[in-house]
């Protein structure tokens, strides 16, 4: 519970902001409950959404000092909120309409239908940027060829070996990209669009990779303690990216839910900062060490929801189809994993009995 003690102390401030806002935006003691039903419901499923979130971020927490980890769960908990699911919604508006961030500001709160609509014009971009960004982090887990443990058994195996072939990642998730700005029905402007936004999510994604291995590599040169802070930083810098790709869907996604944005900022809080006690959480407890298959079926996962931002260029897709795909593979890797210990279990047993003997 100590790991969850500001996440509730959140959900506490944000439902009573919110039955404020519910009270004060014209609802009277009647819109306090209708705005507090709408928060909560965004938080299920902000939590739903990103539950797979919080198991790739553990399993990347899990090698930093404490101190990037406090940083993770409150500075980076402002940047989830204030600068992906607020700020940079309103800059996305703001420079496909060629108005001021103030004027865009005020158009979210009096106008939030027009608001919403710039903000779907930009869905293409956002989709192809983010889907390009978590598919190449799927990639480059179940494409490693130094991985030796494998969920799916042969079939995963056989494709961690194509990790011997540099860049296959990025040469797949570019034809992915080729495929999609060739074939997709959209107009010509929006293709190109869809391709040089999926190209940026490459290049950040190289970027964040090369600088996290040239880092690495200095580890022989610099002290201990300035390694730990330069991996830490990095870290820290790759799972703001990764949190951010994960949230873009969802932001857009709320205003199927509800047009005000207040309601939207508070209701996401809440299920961003649950996030975040969950991936700490599964730091403190081992729970990777402990279910061995959790991180595969959270990379698969991810892979999925970024071939289904790829398909809501096309076509919306479902927030709660694309919650439940992340829960059920979660689920399985979870009973896996425990199918798996007590298989480990039983020859333990075995080879003791036959030691003892």
């Amino acid at each position: 519970m100590r790991d969850f003690r500001y996440s509730v102390l959140v959900t506490i401030l944000g439902l009573g902001l919110a039955g404020w806002w519910g009270y004060h935006s014209g609802g009277g003691i009647a819109g306090i409950w209708p705005a507090l039903a709408l928060a909560l419901i965004l938080s299920i499923m902000e939590i739903s959404l990103s539950f797979d979130n919080a198991v790739v971020n553990a399993s990347i927490l899990k090698d930093m000092d404490e101190k990037w980890r406090q940083l993770f769960l409150t500075v980076g908990i402002l940047i989830a909120v204030f600068g992906v699911r607020l700020v940079f919604p309103l800059l996305l508006v703001a420079v496909a309409t060629s108005q001021g961030f103030v004027e865009v500001a005020r158009m979210a709160v009096e106008q939030p239908a027009e608001y919403s609509r710039h903000l779907m014009d930009g869905h293409a971009a956002i989709a192809s940027f983010g889907g390009t960004f978590l598919f190449l982090v799927f990639l480059s887990f179940i494409l490693n060829d130094g991985k030796e443990l494998h969920w799916l058994g042969k079939a995963e195996e056989q494709l961690a070996k194509l990790g011997k072939l540099e860049s296959i990642g990025i040469v797949i998730t570019l034809a992915i990209l080729l495929a999609l700005q060739h074939y997709l029905p959209v107009p010509a402007e929006k293709k190109m669009t869809i391709l040089l936004s999926g190209v940026a999510g490459v290049v950040l994604y190289i970027i964040v990779d090369s600088l996290g291995s040239f880092f690495g590599s200095q580890a022989e040169a610099d002290t201990i303690s300035k390694t730990a802070k330069r991996n830490g930083a990095m870290g820290f810098i790759y799972l703001e990216i990764l949190d951010a790709s994960f949230s873009f869907d969802g932001v857009i996604g709320a205003f199927a839910i509800t047009r005000d944005v207040i309601i939207i900022m508070l209701g996401l809080t809440i299920g961003a900062m649950f996030v975040r006690s969950l991936t700490v959480h599964f730091v403190y407890k081992g729970t990777l060490q402990k279910y061995v298959y959790l991180e595969h079926g959270a990379h698969y996962a991810i892979g999925i929801l970024g071939l289904i931002m790829f398909y809501s260029i096309y076509e919306h897709v479902p927030e709660i189809i694309t919650g439940l795909i992340g829960v059920v593979f979660i689920v399985a890797s979870l009973i896996s994993s425990i199918a798996y210990k007590r298989k480990l279990a039983r020859l333990d047993a075995i080879t003791s009995a036959g030691e003892a003997r």
